[in-house]
């Protein structure tokens, strides 16, 4: 069972509906019905880290969520792990790929962030996503064991200000606002050795490549 669910509304009530609920809703279908998966994969998110200093975690790092969002994902990852089902928690980090190019539009209309202190950025292109998610189901299938937490990134976190500046420069762009704007506060760099280690590697390791393959299509 995978367990993948984006909230509707944006606010404590819309993720707890989402994430929370959700699951529990989802577990009791499967009890009443009699049925019970292999191995419960909750698609959780690094909004669980509250680091925001630039430093690397892992996912024996302390999760201190600051936000609403990641203290609802705790919570949910406590029901996935609390199932009864063998189950893993997949952190994903700052999806992106085919109709999710916040970014690029921000670049192409000027958006500027502040160069010092970095404020580093993770991210994960969909398509590795999805495949990393594969990866783990089929370890499964094939009789292997996962761990209990792993981290979904590619494998180069970078500050912000480096990737508007490649993009920019990528599509041209001449022109940008003469005042950084920040749209979030967290600072971290996210560590996939644990994922890296059980044998699974990035299709698009790092932001250039991902991105260069969204402006190529």
């Amino acid at each position: 069972l995978v367990y993948c669910a984006a909230a509707t509304d944006h606010d404590e009530a819309g993720y707890r509906a989402a994430y929370v609920q959700g699951l529990q809703h989802v577990l009791e279908w499967l009890e009443d019905y009699g049925q019970t998966p292999k191995h419960l994969l909750f698609v959780s998110s690094s909004s669980v880290y509250g680091q925001q200093n630039g430093e690397w975690v892992d996912e024996t790092s302390e999760t201190q969520a600051k936000g609403y969002s990641g203290q609802v994902m705790l919570e949910a990852e406590q029901v996935a792990l609390n199932s009864g089902i063998p189950a893993t928690i997949v952190r994903l980090t700052g999806i992106y790929g085919p109709g999710r190019e916040w970014l690029l539009t921000q670049v192409r209309q000027g958006y500027r962030v502040a160069v010092d202190p970095p404020l580093y950025g993770n991210r994960i292109h969909a398509d590795d996503a999805a495949g990393l998610l594969a990866f783990l189901l089929r370890h499964v299938e094939k009789g292997g064991s996962l761990d209990k937490v792993y981290i979904g990134v590619d494998d180069a976190p970078a500050p912000l200000a480096e990737v508007v500046a490649w993009l920019r420069e990528y599509l041209g762009v001449a022109e940008w606002a003469e005042d950084a704007s920040v749209r979030r506060a967290g600072s971290k760099q996210c560590s996939n050795a644990r994922i890296k280690a059980l044998g699974w590697t990035p299709t698009y390791p790092t932001y250039r490549e991902g991105y260069a393959a969204i402006l190529k299509g």
